[in-house]
């Protein structure tokens, strides 16, 4: 209920367009931090990305002028775009607030050189650094089974039982840049109709030595007050296994044991398997 009532009393404040060259990402994050200043206010951001035409950036702005109070942020780096973009503004009433423009003009002043004008460069030279970022965020939206409707987009699926190290590991592979998607492994409970779609050269089945597992899963009940039972259970512990093993070997899915190993190794030995598997990472 109080939620609700914080919700209706939320002032609503005019769009923002954010208008960049590229992908947009440094005025959205300039534009949240700020908005995060106003948290009872509501202000919509309307991302406008690879504007690279001087017909898209008239469109921008008249779509802007179209709404009362509309803000248009922008981080043009080519200079014509970004020129014209600030006088259709003034022409339309439209606030339009230079992220980029000052700063370059500046430095072209200092340095005595023009600067090259390409949108997203950055993100062009330093290409590994954001498609590692990519990949990890990737690999968290998609841990223990959620979003599976996106299960294709995975570049590695690791199955397993419950503390068999599913999370650690696709932690750690993405770090390494994989795009990796876990799903448990649970019996009597049917796995996603997606999976069954992929090519099993993605898919590795994570398996553990019945003692280790219960270790691991005792140390997890303690801290978490799960109900002792089943889960901590020896006999049920390897009956677990033995359906998921049983599972591994009847749908063709590679196995990697990570009993008494680090993480580290776990996660090359299945970089490793997917990679040759595929013919070499794509």
């Amino acid at each position: 209920m109080d939620d609700e009532v914080r919700i209706t009393h939320l002032a609503q404040g005019p769009p923002v367009f954010v208008v960049s060259g590229g992908p947009g990402a440094s005025g959205e994050l300039l534009a949240r931090t700020v908005l995060a200043q106003f948290p009872n206010a509501h202000v919509p951001l309307i991302i406008e990305a690879r504007v690279l035409t001087e017909d898209r950036v008239r469109q921008i702005v008249a779509k802007a002028s179209s709404i009362a109070g509309a803000i248009i942020l922008h981080s043009m780096v080519n200079r014509d775009q970004r020129r014209l973009l600030i006088a259709e503004a003034a022409r339309s009433g439209v606030f339009a607030f230079d992220v980029a423009g000052p700063l370059l003009e500046h430095m072209s002043r200092e340095l005595k050189m023009e600067p090259v004008g390409q949108p997203g460069l950055y993100r062009k030279l330093h290409s590994s650094y954001f498609e590692r970022i990519e990949a990890i965020e990737w690999t968290v939206a998609h841990d223990d089974g959620q979003r599976i409707e996106e299960l294709g987009k995975a570049e590695i699926i690791l199955i397993g039982v419950s503390r068999a190290g599913k999370t650690p590991l696709s932690m750690y592979l993405s770090i390494l840049g994989w795009k990796v998607a876990n799903i448990p492994f649970v019996p009597q409970v049917p796995m996603p109709d997606e999976l069954f779609t992929m090519d099993m050269r993605h898919v590795i089945g994570l398996m553990i030595e019945p003692a280790q597992l219960l270790i691991h899963r005792k140390v997890r009940q303690q801290r978490t007050g799960i109900p002792k039972g089943a889960y901590v259970d020896h006999q049920e512990v390897i009956d677990e296994l033995r359906a998921a093993n049983h599972f591994f070997y009847r749908h063709g899915i590679r196995v990697v044991d990570t009993t008494n190993k680090s993480i580290e190794s776990s996660a090359e030995e299945i970089a490793v398997m997917v990679a040759r598997g595929m013919g070499g990472r794509s």
